[in-house]
């Protein structure tokens, strides 16, 4: 315990791993100079000093994953010049192998991806893989991926390195010195106390504190859902010959990564059927420490990852080491500000990838805190995505041993997650699966993804990156909402009642369209930051003068709700309450909504007596419900709010008024489809809070001369000022009615690549596969460019000829949505 302990400092940093180290590093290149981190062993004590060092990419998938991952390794290899102490770091490469079509596919998709980021993924033939991994057996492998720049370094060096790079600017590093306690004043992080009871107040408290964070944060209130698994490497003795500067090679049929490792071979495992550990707790004194391996549990493992480099079989193990790594229930960091503690932050659930992301995450994390804004799209990473559900300890023990081997396992479209299932389940969940439904998993719930004729035939699902088993089921839900009338538990979307005097002037301070309408209007609305960017889009009804209900779609629930709690100023009175659970959100959309709705209510649903983008409470049979007009799929229809103990019987009453409309239930497959051909758009999907309204054509929807402005005004007002915008988000519908869109791929206007797909899907009613993507040039991008082309899209390495337009390809009018 050191005795020059600060009273103040301007930011304290829980932890002094990779996280904590990089963090600080960061935090002083921007100026910020009165940092102190604690760390309560030695530096890297924690997992840092165990971590196999790998700078690999993998397959990253989205702008974020390659910024964070490109500056880690950047900084990494010129990390030694500026400090002087050695990284170890060496780029020997990184191989990829695909040993099924599947993947092959995937791969060829996804590097071209990342190509567009600087990370030069691409094939080569194995035979150029047999020569770089001379000891691997690649008779199975039907092809190779190669980036040359990735490599390695030594965890501990880096780390020493980056904490001699965080002193030089100012930063002040003591260990021996644990954080017991972290201290708070009316919801606002005040400072931390250590084990010995003396306090340092602080702005800013940041817990980096690695597989420990859960639990530190838990005394203060905090979600953090983190859980520590088991990890195994194993390093056979020397072996004669092998290069030192072998690749690391990655081979997901093996759920192994392998390389050199001081004369022998490095074999870790990410295995599935992983071992969660401590899960009451991480013992605080555990440093350095290692868990006794199950040799029972990984020996058919290690089999298998012996299976790709046969020939080490010969040689002797001279270590197979077990030691804990954290991991988060979606396998994706925890960063940003805590919803329930302002000017408290945090950086941890690395999921085993500490070294690789430390950097890019301690890059963004400083940037938030100094600017108030991260530098990339964090709808991804933000802490405040998880409930309290995800961390208990039944849902950690649970999810857990899935984790390791979906790092590693082929990956799929719409594949989710299969252990800690049933976590949020709608009150019509029965219903929908006596209908055929079959489940997939969103934020925890439990969603109709599509419908098969039986609830047998729901059971299986067959994952593919071309047509799935449930496609013609699928595209017959679509019809029916295009040609008949459709009816969707969207329960899952989350609803905040936002009252009292100062409501109205909050939520129009939030939002870029106009809050201060009648009551009975729903209005559609992004909300920005002050920059510009998004951070939701959502419809705000105005239910009564002091009365709004805000709904926003499962994804957003917790930004969302932080969102509104911290926009309340300190003399306003503004109540938020999550009403989510108490009721359902059915919709019925499609031509024929208005005929099967008026068959049981008595309510007037003509144009004139229910305009769209209104409210009213109607009955339904003998509930009243609060029914919107609105739509997410370009059809007539209505959403209606239902108390969740009425919610079944008014489902009943609509499955039996629709029997001879042609009803069908619909699922979130056909949903993505039908929004798709509109080209609505989606936050966390489609637009992120690096987009901004403008540029992804809602403008319409901005209004910059409101009374009193909005957050965000001047930044829009400035991108409006400048013209047409040479960055614009198009819709894309491709020509041959064959190949699929899942979003990435990359856009090209004549031979130049100009952009990529956000998101994909199949438009059905317009023939053939949709996306949405912003186009960038070096000059406005005009309707007369975006109508003459020529556009192509990248699939897998081949370019298809597509149409892109401004406008919605399907209804471009609204005449069916105002029918």
């Amino acid at each position: 315990m050191s005795n020059d302990l600060p009273s103040h400092a301007q930011t304290v940093i829980v932890g002094g791993g990779s996280i904590g180290c990089n963090t600080a590093y960061h935090l002083t290149k921007l100026g910020h100079r009165d940092v102190v981190v604690l760390e309560q062993g030695r530096l890297t004590s924690g997992t840092t000093w165990h971590a196999a060092g790998l700078v690999v990419a993998g397959l990253l998938k989205s702008e974020a994953e390659c910024a964070i991952y490109t500056h880690g390794r950047d900084l990494y290899a010129r990390l030694e010049e500026e400090t002087g102490l050695p990284t170890g770091f060496r780029a020997v490469g990184y191989l990829q192998l695909a040993t099924n079509d599947e993947r092959v596919h995937e791969m060829r998709r996804v590097s071209a991806f990342m190509r567009r980021f600087g990370i030069d993924n691409h094939e080569i033939s194995l035979r150029q893989a047999q020569e770089l991994f001379p000891i691997a057996d690649l008779g199975d492998a039907k092809a190779a991926f190669l980036i040359p720049e990735d490599g390695r370094v030594n965890p501990v060096d880096v780390t020493m390195s980056l904490a001699r790079g965080a002193r030089m600017g100012g930063a002040r590093i003591f260990e021996g010195t644990r954080v017991t306690e972290i201290l708070s004043r009316d919801g606002t992080a005040t400072g931390v106390r250590t084990e010995d009871g003396r306090t340092i107040h602080a702005e800013n408290v940041v817990i980096c504190g690695g597989m420990w964070s859960r639990q530190l944060g838990e005394k203060a209130g905090l979600t953090l859902p983190l859980q520590a698994a088991e990890h195994y490497y194993l390093i056979t003795e020397s072996i004669p010959g092998l290069p030192r500067d072998l690749p690391v090679l990655e081979d997901p049929s093996t759920y192994t990564y392998y390389r050199e490792e001081v004369g022998g071979l490095m074999l870790g495992l990410f295995e599935p059927g992983a071992a969660s550990w401590m899960l009451g707790g991480i013992p605080d004194g555990f440093q350095f420490g290692e868990i006794e391996p199950d040799w029972d549990r990984v020996g058919p493992h290690l089999e298998k990852a012996y299976s790709r480099v046969p020939e080490t079989m010969k040689y002797g193990v001279r270590k197979l080491f077990c030691g804990p790594e954290s991991f988060t229930p979606d396998l994706a960091p925890l960063v940003g500000p805590t919803p329930e503690l302002r000017n408290c932050w945090v950086a941890c659930g690395m999921n085993s990838l500490g070294i690789l992301n430390g950097a890019g995450t301690g890059m963004v994390l400083a940037h938030w805190i100094v600017d108030g804004l991260p530098p990339c799209d964090v709808t991804g990473i933000n802490v405040n995505r998880f409930t309290k559900s995800e961390a208990t300890p039944a849902f950690r023990r649970d999810r857990t041993p899935e984790l390791l081997g979906r790092m590693f396992g082929q990956h799929f479209p719409n594949e989710s997650f299969t252990t800690a299932r049933d976590l949020r389940r709608s009150v019509l969940h029965d219903r929908l699966a006596a209908a055929g439904a079959h489940f997939s998993e969103s934020h925890g719930w439990e969603l109709a993804d599509w419908f098969a004729p039986s609830p047998e035939e729901a059971k299986v699902a067959r994952y593919s990156w071309f047509r799935q088993n449930w496609w013609d089921w699928h595209a017959e839900e679509h019809r029916a909402a295009r040609e008949d009338v459709i009816v969707m538990d969207m329960s899952a979307m989350a609803c905040f009642l936002v009252q009292g005097r100062d409501a109205c002037a909050m939520l129009d301070r939030l939002s870029c369209n106009l809050i201060d309408v009648p009551p009975g209007r729903v209005v559609y609305t992004a909300w920005t930051n002050e920059a510009g960017g998004f951070e939701a889009d959502l419809t705000v009804t105005r239910l009564a003068i002091d009365r709004f209900l805000v709904v926003v779609g499962e994804n957003s629930r917790g930004h969302t709700e932080m969102r509104l709690r911290r926009a309340i100023g300190p003399d306003e009175f503004v109540t938020v309450t999550d009403v989510t659970d108490g009721r359902a959100q059915i919709n019925v959309h499609g031509p024929k909504s208005r005929d099967l709705l008026q068959r049981i209510s008595g309510a007037d649903l003509t144009n004139a007596g229910f305009p769209y983008m209104t409210a009213r409470e109607i009955d339904v049979g003998y509930a009243n419900v609060l029914a919107m007009r609105v739509t997410f799929v370009g059809e007539l229809g209505w959403e209606l709010h239902v108390p969740a103990t009425q919610a079944v019987q008014v489902y009943d009453l609509i499955v039996e008024a629709g029997r001879d409309l042609g009803l069908r239930p619909a699922g979130m497959q056909t949903l993505n489809s039908l929004r798709l051909e509109k080209a609505y758009r989606d936050f966390g999907l489609d637009v992120d809070n690096t987009d901004n309204p403008i540029e992804a054509g809602l403008g319409f929807a901005v209004k910059l001369d409101k009374p009193g402005g909005f957050i965000g005004r001047d930044a829009l007002a400035a991108i409006k000022a400048r013209g047409t915008p040479h960055n614009r988000m198009l819709q894309f519908l491709l020509k041959d009615p064959e190949p699929l869109l899942h979003g990435l791929e990359p856009i090209y206007l004549g031979d130049a690549q100009v952009g990529y797909l956000q998101v994909g899907g199949y438009g059905h009613s317009l023939g053939g596969a949709v996306g949405l993507g912003f186009a960038e040039l070096d000059r406005p991008l005009t309707a007369e460019i975006v109508a003459e082309g020529p556009w192509r899209i990248e699939i897998a390495g081949h370019r298809y000829e597509a149409t892109a337009s401004l406008r919605p390809l399907y209804d471009p009018d609204l005449t069916k949505v105002r029918s």
